[in-house]
């Protein structure tokens, strides 16, 4: 669920349609993606007023709020194999929290190009979300073993992580 403006936005899983109400819950026309299979996030970008929506299956999607046209943004099957688990909006562009391998990218909204990765500590075992604060570092949950404090159990963490100071664009 996101929100833009007063218009709430909501997928659902295995489902190609977009719900939207207004912030008072009123229910208000759907989008229609066709061909998105099984969505499982959703961002709201104010300032290109374009949804983002994570699919499982292979791709995320990018929808204008103002027109409903939509197109496959992003594919991921071709994109070092990365699952999306969820997303969320930086300074920058679109970050999305890979599962498998355990990592974020962010991506350019205006041209998709991958501007950077931020690779995990091996002892990240999956990653579950993360999102970027304003000071430039990256808050993250995610489930971890072999914790040198907690040696061979499996755990759920929320972690700060480093500071990205010179981010290396991928070209």
């Amino acid at each position: 669920m996101t929100q833009l403006g007063n218009i709430v936005y909501l997928v659902a899983e295995e489902s190609s349609i977009i719900k939207t109400f207004t912030d008072t819950l009123n229910p208000l026309a759907d989008i229609h993606v066709e061909g998105m299979r099984n969505p499982n996030d959703i961002v709201a970008c104010r300032y290109d007023r374009q949804l983002y929506v994570a699919d499982h299956q292979d791709c995320i999607w990018r929808v204008s709020v103002d027109t409903q046209a939509y197109v496959k943004w992003l594919p991921t099957e071709s994109t070092d194999n990365f699952r999306v688990e969820n997303l969320s909006l930086t300074s920058r562009g679109l970050l999305v929290t890979s599962r498998y391998p355990p990592r974020l990218l962010e991506y350019s909204t205006t041209d998709n190009r991958l501007l950077r990765v931020v690779k995990m500590p091996e002892y990240v075992n999956r990653m579950l979300h993360g999102v970027e604060t304003t000071r430039g570092t990256f808050v993250i949950s995610h489930s971890c073993n072999d914790l040198p404090e907690k040696k061979n159990k499996l755990k759920l963490a929320v972690r700060e992580m480093f500071r990205v100071i010179c981010p290396t664009a991928i070209a």
